[in-house]
């Protein structure tokens, strides 16, 4: 396929007024200006977009799409396995269905690729899997699995096992739990390393990624006292966190500047439904920005529906993110926070052919999907 006349956006520090994206099979060929732009094929496929932006598919770097799906309810809300706080053996990927019509209406928003996983009702809640949108079989639709292993602070866990009177019951409760399940990897790691290891441990398998550093824990922690529980377990054994949700994180920067951690921030297009995201802002993404620390906008499907994730990109530039910041972070920044920027989140040669062409700026809300391209194929047409 041949894109010409587009202003292209590669998120690669480069913005093209009129350029031209050659695929061949699913990967980017080329990328230039129309000025030096050559047919080479008689056969290529030409896309003339006549002016429109020409970006990298859009990137929902936190979420459980497949998994608490539309329309049927609690019979397909298969986010969270609440009977027991600790369910590391847990994998997206048995809970994911491409049936969701959601992954339609991420596709016509330009939405390319996502990373989904259980919910935060419990200390641990299982491993996250990143994916394209497309797909009827999720084997195929997976880029990394496992992505990132799902931890939780805060609320969720403490009021879904306390309401039980059930073990944890306060914040002190979910560090206690975290740090002894933490500590047994650890030693399961040890012992296994050191050939001591009488059988392998189902449940503490998952934990190896975690303790190579191979994937991060993914921490949802709203509340500033959260995020530096998550920090101060995290530097304790020695992994790798990425903060999802910060509603807070404005509050604690310079501490969330020197973790190293990025963070991925939202859902704000939502109602303040508990007490901690009282201090729930767009600008939180400016503040973040403006301290130099990497984080991504999440609309957190299904509590802001994901095509909305560009309007949110949109919001936060409305409070102050300049608009190529806002564009970063539903591409590349995300795709640097869930460490696959080695296939997606830009367009550069030898990346996957994942394409996103709009009307005019996609965080507008006038502004019109006319193609969503993956795997240099055209999903989806303005017609």
């Amino acid at each position: 396929m041949l894109i010409i006349n587009g202003k292209i956006f590669t998120m690669e520090g480069q913005t093209i007024e009129c350029g031209y994206v050659r695929t061949k099979d699913k990967i980017i060929e080329d990328i230039g200006d129309m000025s030096s732009f050559q047919l080479e094929d008689n056969s290529e496929e030409i896309l003339d977009v006549q002016g429109a932006w020409v970006l990298p598919g859009l990137i929902e770097s936190h979420g459980h799409i497949g998994i608490t799906e539309e329309k049927w309810g609690a019979i397909a809300d298969d986010g969270n396995e609440g009977t027991s706080p600790v369910t590391a053996s847990l994998r997206a990927i048995d809970g994911v269905n491409p049936m969701d019509p959601a992954f339609h209406d991420a596709i016509a928003a330009g939405i390319t690729s996502v990373m989904a996983g259980p919910g935060s009702s419990n200390v641990v809640g299982g491993q996250f899997l990143f994916m394209k949108t497309q797909g009827r079989c999720v084997d195929d639709m997976v880029i990394k699995n496992p992505a990132a292993m799902k931890v939780a602070f805060g609320e969720n866990p403490k009021t879904n096992y306390g309401d039980k009177d059930q073990f944890p019951a306060t914040r002190m409760g979910i560090a206690a739990l975290l740090r002894k399940t933490l500590h047994q990897a650890v030693q399961y790691k040890k012992d296994k390393e050191s050939g001591n290891l009488d059988k392998e441990d189902f449940e503490l398998e998952p934990w190896l990624p975690v303790l190579r550093r191979e994937i991060p824990l993914k921490a949802h922690a709203h509340r500033a006292d959260d995020i530096l529980t998550a920090i101060r377990v995290a530097k304790e054994f020695e992994v790798d966190i990425t903060i999802d949700h910060g509603t807070e994180s404005h509050l604690i920067v310079d501490e969330i500047k020197a973790s190293g951690f990025p963070v991925i921030v939202g859902p704000d297009l939502t109602s303040r439904s508990k007490l901690e995201v009282q201090n729930m802002n767009f600008k939180t993404n400016q503040i973040l920005n403006e301290a130099d620390v990497l984080f991504s906008i999440t609309t957190d499907h299904p509590v802001v529906l994901i095509q909305y994730l560009p309007l949110c990109a949109g919001l936060a530039v409305k409070y102050g993110l300049p608009v190529e910041d806002g564009l970063k972070a539903i591409t590349i920044n995300a795709a640097r926070i869930c460490r696959v920027d080695d296939r997606v989140g830009s367009l550069k040669k030898g990346k996957d052919a994942d394409i996103a062409i709009f009307s005019g700026n996609p965080m507008e809300v006038f502004t019109k999907t006319l193609y969503t391209i993956i795997d240099g194929k055209i999903i989806y047409e303005n017609k």
